[in-house]
């Protein structure tokens, strides 16, 4: 274990020492804010203006729509007036952002309340002055002389719940429960990219022990480690890798997240259910990585890997074909059998537990073993094709002599 942890140390420092790497672990995050950034640039820099709205006032009702337009923060400076309709023309052809309403008995009557507005008024004002409509229906409700009872029951409006088959059953309580789909997305983004930035990472231990080979170096390593350690040890360098990138990743983009979305992020960051999701993405990690090391060694030269060589670095992204299927349906059984796929576990329980309600415990902690069990046994292949492949060269082997080496 001492000589993994000088191997893993070694593979750390190697990396942060390479510009290439560095520039790219810096790269990412300001790209992705870069790309956040661009958008609002896109958006009027310029302060909403202030419209002014000016109210023709025959039912002494201005006191109560001042409260309406204070209460929605609008965006409005509104002003009594005496002028009528048939004055006002001048003012429209002449004004910029105003706006005339006019409360007048017949208009409460017929229900039309006629407000006129200037060539260049901005087009929210059309939503906006909707807002109005409740305090003037209370107005209308007022004048019919009913009871307070009766006032309650008008003004209290109709409401249409639907109930779908499968939650017939559910308690009241339960349908009322309304949670922020943030509460859940957070853990589930912030676990997907830790997976999906460490086994990136993992990726180049692909690399790594094909340029050790071509450069004859694995030779002098291995005089001094055994290939087992040399092994262990750049699984744990490269997981430490990217660690440090999503860490990097984190720094930059969880403040502006928690900005732009203004929502409590780090609240929903913190809960028991990120660490499960996060365990998860380490356990994908190490089962790439143990297969990615291994027929790394297999290797003679990256620009020549075969067909075989090349299939093995999309198995991390099987996930991803299946992702319509299980965000839709997360509880059928394309998800359920995902889940227990050594190659798609990772990936589906992160997509699957981010969409459901319940999670199903008995399907985690079965799901978890066969993972486990897949990382313990791909970790003794991978050592023994380790331990020939990596003095092997000139070739690229084959799928036939890679089974011998695991035969032997």
């Amino acid at each position: 274990m001492r000589n993994s942890m000088k191997i893993a140390k070694w593979e750390i420092k190697r990396n942060l020492k390479n510009k290439s790497f560095v520039i790219g672990l810096f790269l990412t995050p300001l790209l992705i804010l870069g790309f956040g950034f661009l958008g609002s640039l896109f958006d009027s820099d310029d302060e909403p203006a202030e419209t002014t709205v000016f109210v023709n006032d025959q039912l002494e009702s201005f006191d109560m729509l001042a409260q309406t337009v204070d209460q929605f923060e609008l965006d409005w400076v509104l002003n009594r007036t005496e002028l009528t309709e048939t004055d006002i023309q001048d003012e429209l052809e002449n004004g910029e952002n105003v706006a005339y309403i006019f409360l007048t008995p017949e208009a409460m009557e017929s229900g039309v309340i006629p407000v006129y507005t200037t060539d260049e008024i901005p087009s929210s004002f059309s939503a906006q002055v909707q807002l109005l409509s409740g305090p003037l229906q209370q107005i209308r409700i007022a004048q019919l002389d009913l009871t307070e009872e009766e006032i309650a029951i008008i003004s209290s409006g109709v409401v249409f719940e639907e109930t779908a088959a499968e939650d017939y059953g559910a308690t009241v309580e339960q349908s009322a429960v309304v949670e922020n789909p943030l509460e859940k997305l957070v853990p589930g983004i912030f676990a997907g990219i830790i997976l999906f930035a460490i086994v990136v990472t993992g990726m180049m231990i692909f690399q790594s022990a094909s340029q050790e080979k071509k450069d004859k170096i694995a030779e002098i390593i291995l005089s001094s480690v055994t290939p087992g350690e040399l092994m262990n040890g750049k699984i744990l360098g490269y997981f430490v890798l990217g660690i440090i990138q999503v860490l990097v990743l984190l720094i930059f983009v969880v403040p502006f997240a928690a900005i732009k979305i203004d929502e409590p992020v780090i609240e929903y960051l913190l809960v028991p259910e990120t660490l499960l999701l996060v365990l998860i993405a380490v356990l994908g990690y190490l089962l790439f990585a143990a297969i990615f090391v291994g027929i790394g060694a297999t290797m003679a030269d990256m620009s020549t890997s075969g067909n075989f060589q090349g299939l093995v670095m999309m198995l991390p992204f099987l996930s991803f074909v299946l992702i319509g299927p299980v965000l839709s349906s997360p509880d059928g059984i394309v998800a359920k059998v995902a889940s227990y796929v050594p190659f798609t576990s990772p990936g589906v329980l992160i997509m699957r537990l981010t969409a459901l309600d319940e999670w199903p415990w008995i399907e985690i902690i079965i799901a978890l073993a066969v993972l486990i069990i897949s990382i313990v046994l791909f970790m003794k292949l991978a050592g023994k094709i380790f331990k020939v492949g990596i003095l092997m060269y000139g070739k690229n082997a084959t799928p036939g002599e890679i089974w011998k080496w695991i035969r032997s």
